[in-house]
């Protein structure tokens, strides 16, 4: 049996990535032969990988890379833990994939995973993630990647938080300079930051609409402190009348009358609870009265305003009311030619994902009385 030898454990360490001691005994089962080792850590890293596979990878990074102007792709690539995010040979790896997504032809995550490695076409994306397994120790995903490409105009990309959110912006433009480049990333950077859910009011579906105002005017009913005052002191009459307040809690009621915003901070939680049911019950008449749809109306104005890119107030406003797309207007009227942004992407680590909360303390101690 060949001698292993300090130099050898070096040379397989550098050209795998994989631990001292991994690398040592790949080298003793395969008698010194470096490739054979090589191909024993390959395997012992798949081997690992599928015992792994039961764990949660909720954390990790989002990257984006670039291929000129005009095309852009983000991915997610998760681990277990926060500290391996943060793991150069980790992050090296999802800069990899991502440089790898932009120039792909993949329509999905399939079909990248089986390409051949950019960065190391002797295996394939799959195969590099299963010996990065190998080397970092945890469960490691590929979670999900998007390609934009921009063909009458180009893309802006924005990293938040070391890689936690990953933004993509396409727009169309006759001119695309520095200024304009400016202008998309920091619509981007307005993306990460505020989370629209769409682009424009008319991106929203009639079915999301529908939803929206029935969650609207069920929230306005079931707190009757939010109501109009006409309408409110209807309620109360009514249920004064038909005796569902106690005599406490109407007393409170006709001594705080007066001055109605304080009133709820007063009364029992039965007597609220009794009004909104009385409102629930009268919710065809009450969706009916003008008041009330001047309420419902202005609240769902505002929900759009927070979830619609373009009716977000822009975060850096120096009035603190310019829209986006009012800036966007300004920034097109400075460079001479409209400039408009046609969609977005954002990935948020983890977002949707089930996070496993570790107790350190008990893992160790566990190891310790294995």
């Amino acid at each position: 049996m060949a001698e292993i030898t300090a130099s050898m454990v070096k040379e397989l360490r550098e050209k795998s990535g994989a631990g001292m001691m991994d690398c040592k005994k790949a080298l003793n089962e395969c008698g010194g032969n470096m490739d054979e080792a090589m191909e024993f850590l390959r395997k012992n890293g798949q081997a690992k990988a599928e015992k792994k596979a039961s764990r949660i990878a909720a954390e990790g990074v989002c990257r984006v890379a670039c291929d000129g102007d005009t095309k852009a792709a983000v991915v997610e690539v998760n681990s277990e833990t926060d500290f391996v995010a943060k793991n150069e040979k980790f992050t090296t790896f999802v800069e990899q994939v991502a440089a790898q997504a932009v120039k792909s032809s993949a329509k999905d995550l399939d079909a990248l995973m089986a390409e051949p490695f950019a960065a190391d076409p002797s295996k394939t994306v799959s195969e590099a993630l299963v010996e990065m397994v190998a080397v970092i120790g945890e469960k490691l995903s590929i979670r999900r990647f998007e390609r934009v490409e921009a063909a009458d105009g180009c893309v802006a990309t924005y990293l938040h938080g070391g890689g936690r959110i990953g933004v993509i912006v396409k727009a169309k433009t006759a001119t695309v300079n520095d200024a304009v480049k400016e202008a998309l990333t920091n619509v981007a950077m307005q993306v990460a930051a505020m989370n629209p859910e769409y682009l424009k009011e008319s991106d929203i579906s009639d079915a999301e609409k529908a939803k929206m105002l029935e969650i609207t005017v069920d929230s306005a009913l079931n707190d009757p402190a939010s109501l109009p005052k006409p309408l409110l002191s209807k309620l109360i009459d009514q249920a004064i009348a038909d005796k569902k307040w106690s005599d406490a809690d109407i007393a409170i009621y006709e001594e705080k009358k007066s001055n109605m915003n304080f009133l709820f901070n007063f009364l029992s939680k039965e007597a609220a609870a009794a009004l909104a049911e009385l409102a629930m019950s009268k919710k065809a008449e009450i969706v009916a009265d003008k008041i009330f749809d001047g309420l419902v109306k202005g609240r769902i104005s505002k929900q759009e305003k927070e979830i619609v890119l373009m009716n977000q107030v822009y975060v850096r406003a120096e009035d603190g009311k310019q829209t986006v797309a009012q800036y966007l207007a300004q920034v097109s009227k400075e460079v001479g030619t409209e400039v408009s942004v046609e969609g977005f992407v954002r990935y948020e680590t983890g977002e949707g994902m089930e996070k496993k909360n570790e107790d350190f303390a008990a893992e160790v101690a566990a190891q310790m009385n294995a």
